[in-house]
């Protein structure tokens, strides 16, 4: 049997699939499992997966695994599920059951391999204790460099920032095209070399991002904060998540679209008087302080 399962979406949702593709491993122990993704990389070891496409690399998946073949296809998306949009459960155990897979608490999974480690590691060798941030996130060509729905703000990351500057190093994972604070080092590699960036950190600043997905995946606690978006669908247990503080201006609601908030809202429409109203800096110093 193949079986294909295609994944649309950003780096972190590839990684969150992950854990949906251990469950079909389990489901489906015998078969030849696909991955369709515009993420191949994240599969790169992976025991569960006999051969990945990417979205440009697909022709002729049909005549190849589908015709006059016993398949199973998983295409469909969860963002579309009722589940989802009032946010009941997990998007994974959303995912799984879309599907028919039995969920039992699969978690994401990423295979770093030695040699890997070995290389990136001397690109990341400081003469302090590596603090990871990621204040903000979105794919390259993401028109916003600040999105108030999930972005940290600039004025209380800086001021973060200038209180751990001292006594550690801090690596500021972005896009070429975002802000650059200062006190802290670029860094502007793949995601492989990050998840090793993150594996030799001591401290972890994120967001609902693609960092804070790979920490989750190499089992990295971090503090994560979360403004529009809500750990009960897309976070992690392990991590200390810090939630925004509640609007003080009444928020626009009035849009055509199914969910609350949209990933990507310019400050303009930011239901807050000030930046500084929106998480309690002293609330996130705490938790990194606290972090195991």
């Amino acid at each position: 049997m193949n079986v294909i399962f295609s994944i649309e979406g950003g780096l972190g949702k590839s990684i969150m699939g992950t854990a949906v593709l251990k469950a079909i491993k389990k489901q489906y122990n015998k078969a030849n499992i696909i991955v369709v993704s515009s993420y191949p990389d994240v599969f790169i070891g992976n025991p569960n997966v006999n051969k990945v496409l990417t979205h440009e690399t697909m022709g002729g998946v049909y005549e190849k695994y589908i015709m006059n073949k016993e398949a199973k296809v998983f295409v469909t998306d969860p963002y579309s599920t009722s589940d989802y949009i009032t946010e009941e459960k997990h998007l994974i155990q959303i995912w799984c059951e879309m599907y028919g897979l039995k969920y039992d608490g699969e978690k994401p999974e990423l295979f770093i391999s030695n040699a890997e480690k070995q290389y990136f590691e001397q690109f990341y060798k400081l003469d302090k204790p590596i603090m990871v941030i990621q204040p903000h996130g979105g794919a390259i060509n993401q028109p916003l460099k600040y999105s108030w729905t999930r972005d940290i703000p600039q004025p209380i990351m800086q001021d973060i920032i200038n209180h751990y500057a001292k006594d550690y190093a801090i690596l500021h994972i972005k896009r070429e095209d975002q802000i650059m604070y200062e006190n802290t080092f670029q860094a502007l590699d793949s995601f492989r070399s990050i998840a090793v960036l993150l594996s030799m950190s001591k401290k972890r600043l994120l967001i609902d991002s693609s960092a804070m997905h790979i920490a989750t995946a190499l089992n990295l606690p971090s503090v994560v904060t979360w403004v529009g978006t809500n750990p009960k669908i897309f976070g992690s247990d392990i991590h200390t998540n810090i939630l925004a503080n509640e609007p003080t201006k009444k928020p626009n609601l009035n849009h055509p679209h199914y969910s609350k908030y949209l990933l990507f809202q310019d400050v303009s429409t930011i239901p807050y008087n000030d930046l500084y109203e929106v998480f309690d800096i002293e609330k996130i110093v705490q938790s990194i302080d606290n972090q195991p």
